[in-house]
């Protein structure tokens, strides 16, 4: 998995850059600018607004009690198309409005879920469980604690006595 991050890191930016060009080349240089400024405009105003729609139906689910499965993988994939949204370029804008944008969010979440369930059922595969032992440390038990080091002797005297 690293070594896809890594690879998209390296690749991305090569495929925006070719694509930028290829679009100044068919409408021009300070059209293609214009575009991009556009998206980002565009982008920014539907992040917050579907950043806010998230977030309202993350509470109400919250209030009523439900489980809230579906406004917290909303909530994820606008973070995550408000991200590809904040990379210029027009290949991870096309991505990020795809995550963003209500009507096609429904096709994106089940793949979002896909992989974070596949995520964590390998990380939970990889967990072993911390060894069994018959008292946490600092919990009160009723046993007495076994001195250690030095032991001095002595007397308690309660002076209300």
């Amino acid at each position: 998995m690293p070594w896809l991050i890594g690879l998209a890191l390296l690749v991305v930016p090569i495929v925006e850059i070719y694509v930028i060009i290829q679009v100044g080349q068919a409408i021009g240089g300070w059209p293609t600018v214009g575009l991009l400024v556009l998206e980002s405009i565009l982008g920014a105003w539907l992040v917050k607004r579907e950043g806010r729609r998230a977030w309202k139906a993350l509470q109400s689910a919250l209030e009523t009690g439900k489980l809230p499965g579906r406004e917290l993988t909303d909530g994820g994939l606008v973070l995550i198309g408000g991200t590809l949204l904040l990379t210029p370029g027009f290949v991870t804008d096309i991505f990020g409005f795809f995550f963003i944008l209500p009507f096609t969010r429904p096709f994106t979440r089940p793949i979002a879920r896909r992989v974070v369930s596949r995520f964590i059922s390998r990380r939970a595969s990889t967990l072993t469980p911390p060894a069994f032992t018959p008292f946490m440390p600092g919990a009160p038990t009723n046993q007495p604690r076994q001195p250690s080091g030095d032991v001095i002797q002595g007397e308690v005297i309660d002076p209300e006595k």
